[in-house]
Order: structure tokens, then sequence, then C-alpha cells
């Protein structure tokens, strides 16, 4: 059989493929979708890749599988691990953290101002994929992006380093790691000036970056025998596939819930009322990611936070027994419920810690109110994908208890937003597929979410 694009989720554990045909039709067509267990430990994720082709050749009964493309999303060997060293926090720090993050990067550290002899210490121990330098708006302070570049230079650090700070500095940069190993990526400035962000080149070198270095990653030098297109962060293609969608329906929020954590991916530029009261800017695309909620490997935290008198009371069975017998894909009612509960909780959680608030200072002429965070309250949709968010009986009422939320002094969405479930758990492979297939992504996520 041939089918025009295979779009491979390459996990820590699992690989999953995604079929597509039709491709450059008005009804393009989601065929199927093959799984196997992910095969870096083994040197070589292609044994897993073929696993997963394998598997979906089973489930479509047919003799063999050929195919036209194959575009890849991965989060395994570590994923995208990445440190980030602005000016001030407030400011380079935030903007460029902000564009590293939507690219689907996992940020071990941010620092801001002198990088500092600890500092170094720990880029080291952390060993990252790749180093963002920021700070200084254009023609303004240049020395200590000068400072930090130089002092990552001269520490021995072999990493990627990518520069998204002064214009000024662009080729003293050059000069710095010349002679180096380090390759280094010029972009420009996150934070060109006082109050405007700058982020999607960033976050489009960073992709970039990510593709050359996970051919390298253990268990990834094969990759590129079976991969025709591009390669990047699973995060970052749910990201790509929300920002698609917020063109064709409007402002949303997507949220996953995974094992081990819980992404917040929101597109919208809030209500004019709020940006004319906030503190300091936004980007448009914003992705948090909570490491503490997950519903697996996480559990615990999420347990802890409800607290387990109140789960044994809502479950009906002491929660040390659900505890023991947790398994990463339910398989019995209590499991589900509890799946559910842990599920809720992350949702809300990661919501309330994603949304701004309104903020009173007191200055001579009074109380004034301001904004600082992002504005959710233009959204009109609330999409779940991840395997809890499209499995889950209770999936639909989860997400309308964000539109149940006390808004406070919080920035949440009205109760007037909508509820999409990605039904075939195909988003992050469409947010892939976007970059060479625009039409046909936009017109299968419609399909999945039922539109």
């Amino acid at each position: 059989m041939k089918i025009n694009v295979l779009v491979a989720e390459i996990g820590s554990t699992t690989t999953v493929v995604n079929g597509f045909n039709y491709i450059d039709s008005p009804c393009p067509k989601f065929i199927g979708q093959g799984q196997a267990a992910t095969s870096v430990i083994e040197g070589d994720v292609n044994i897993g890749l073929n696993g997963a082709i394998e598997d979906l050749r089973k489930k479509l009964k047919v003799k063999k599988i050929e195919y036209d493309e194959m575009l890849a999303t991965s989060s395994a060997a570590g994923g995208l691990k990445m440190t980030v060293h602005g000016l001030v926090y407030d400011m380079t720090a935030k903007a460029a953290k902000e564009a590293a993050l939507g690219a689907g990067a996992i940020i071990h550290k941010v620092t801001a101002g002198k990088l500092r002899r600890t500092d170094i210490k720990a880029i080291k121990d952390i060993n990252p994929n790749l180093i963002l330098i920021a700070g200084g708006v254009d023609y303004g302070e240049r020395d200590t992006a000068i400072y930090n570049a130089e002092i990552i230079a001269n520490s021995g650090i072999k990493s990627p380093i990518i520069y998204a700070g002064n214009v000024e500095n662009q080729e003293e940069i050059k000069e710095i790691f010349k002679d180096l190993d380090n390759k280094l990526y010029i972009v420009e400035n996150v934070y060109p000036k006082i109050d405007e962000l700058n982020i999607e080149p960033t976050r489009k070198v960073i992709q970039d970056a990510f593709e050359d270095h996970i051919i390298h990653a253990p268990g990834m030098t094969k990759v590129r025998e079976l991969v025709t297109g591009p390669i990047i962060p699973t995060p970052g293609a749910v990201m790509e596939a929300s920002k698609v969608l917020k063109k064709e329906i409007g402002d949303l929020i997507t949220l996953d819930v995974g094992g081990a954590t819980t992404d917040l991916h929101s597109v919208t530029e809030g209500s004019e009322e709020i940006q004319r009261i906030v503190l300091s800017p936004e980007p448009i695309a914003k992705r948090t990611v909570e490491g503490d909620l997950g519903v697996y490997v996480n559990m615990e935290n999420i347990v802890e936070r409800i607290g387990k008198d109140k789960l044994t009371d809502e479950l009906g069975v002491p929660i040390e027994d659900v505890i023991k017998n947790h398994k990463p894909i339910p398989d019995t009612p209590i499991l589900k419920k509890f799946v559910e509960i842990l599920t809720r909780e992350a949702v809300m959680t990661a919501t309330m810690r994603h949304a701004g608030r309104y903020r009173s200072i007191f200055g001579p002429g009074g109380k004034k109110t301001y904004a600082e965070g992002k504005d959710l309250t233009s959204i009109r949709w609330i999409v779940g994908t991840g395997g809890a968010l499209t499995r889950l009986d209770g999936r639909i009422e989860i997400l309308k208890g964000i539109m149940k939320l006390v808004k406070g002094d919080y920035l949440l969405p009205k109760e007037t937003a909508g509820i999409l479930i990605d039904n075939d758990y195909i988003m992050a492979s469409l947010g892939v597929l976007s970059k060479r297939h625009r039409e046909a992504a936009i017109n299968l996520l419609k399909n999945s979410l039922n539109i």
C-alpha cells in the first residue's frame, strides 16, 4: 500500500506513526495509527520506527507499506535541553525563555545578568543541547551579553550557541566563537525595544538547531534513513498546530496532560481593554510546561495536592490500593476514575499557573489597577489533546471545569468558550505536517476536532 505521508512521533517510551492519504486533495484522510516501543536504548531508533510501521501495516491488513514522505516529531533522547541567559529577568531573559519554550524546548536553567562561576558549573552539569544568549535592546546595553559569551567560550562547553540579543553585538559574538567548535546561530533580537517581543525568529532557529542535534543523539543517528522531512520537538509541533488552528477558528488554549508533565499552549492577543493596562508584553503564542503535574510518573505530586483522604472519599476505596495498582493506561473503572481526578487537578492547576492576573499598585495618585501575565479572557476555544484528554470518558467535563474556575483577579477564559477534542490524537503530527502541507493539516485538524 502506498501512503502519501507518514508522520512519526518518537517519544521516550513509545513511537507512533500516523498515516495520511489524499494529502494534496481537498479531502485529505487520516488512515490509521501504528505504535511500538521506542528503541533509543538499542542504539537505533529505526528499530522502533519500523516496528510502528509494521503495526500500522497489520492494522490496515496490507502486505506492504510504502510512503512518499515521512516527517517526524521527537521527545526521545531527553528532548531538547536548553539553558537561557539574558540581561534583566523580566525583559530579555523572559523573552528568550518564551522563545525556547514555544519551540518545544525543556528549559533547565535561566539566568539574568553576568554569569558566575557557579552558573558555568551548572551549565556543564546540565550539558545542554543548546545555549541561548540574549541581552540588551538593539543599540542599548552591550557588555553583559559579550561577557556571557566570552565566559561560555572560555569554559570549554561545546554546546551550540544561539545569540538573540543586541544587534550591535553580532559581529563581536562571531569573533568570540570563530575558532571554537561551538556551532553558532545568529538571530534577530528577542527583545529589540522596550515592551516589544520578537520571539518567532528565535523559535524557528531553535527548531532548526534541534533537527541538527537530534540526528546525532544516542539511538537517533540513523533516523534520516527513514525520515525525509523536518523533525521538530513534539511540544513545538503541538504549538505549531495551535497557531495554525487559531487563524481558522480564533483564540484558543490547548492542554496536553501527560504521564510526566502538563503542557498548556495559548494563542491569543488578549483583549484590547487589558492590553491597555498590561505591565509588560506577553507573546501571542505562549507555552508553559508544568513538570510536577503528570498522571503517571508524577502522579504522587497531584495526589499530595488533592489529599489522600479526599481521594479515598471520592473513589470509595483506599487510595493506597489504587496507587499500588496504577498503570500508564488505566484498565478498570476505579483506575480510570482515578486518572480522571488526577487529570482534572492537572488541568485546573496548569490553567491557573498559565493565566495572568490583575495587580493593584498604590502611588501618589492613589490605587491603580494593572494586568500582569497572559490574558486568557478572549479565548474562544479550549482544546484537549494527549492521551488523557483524548481517551478519558470525562474529558469534556474536565475541560468545562476551566470555565467554572473562580476568576478572582485571574485573567481566565470566560464561560462562553467552547470545547474541542483531538479525537484522532494527531495534533502533534499535524503540527509538523503543516510545515509542508498547510491546507491538508488544517482540514485534518478540523476533522479530528469535529469542526
